[in-house]
């Protein structure tokens, strides 16, 4: 298990609220900090992946199970 920070948990919320509610969560926190994000929208993986990509921040661990998806995303 991936130690975190703080905990975005988009369950049940649609393309681009998970993504906006973790460059929210980013902008609060310190370089090094590590946020877990979890969501139901299939689509969150691409958005958080690309997000993540551009901006330079690591995804450190992406867990798919049944319905979820769990990021855990290292601010750069």
């Amino acid at each position: 298990m991936v130690e975190f920070d703080f905990e975005v948990d988009a369950t049940g919320l649609n393309c681009p609220l998970p993504l906006l509610r973790l460059k929210k969560a980013m902008m609060e926190l310190d370089s090094g900090n590590v946020v877990k994000v979890i969501a139901t929208d299939p689509a969150a993986h691409l958005d958080i992946g690309v997000y993540a990509e551009q901006v330079g921040h690591q995804i450190v661990e992406y867990v798919n199970e049944d319905e979820r998806q769990i990021f855990y995303v290292k601010k750069k």
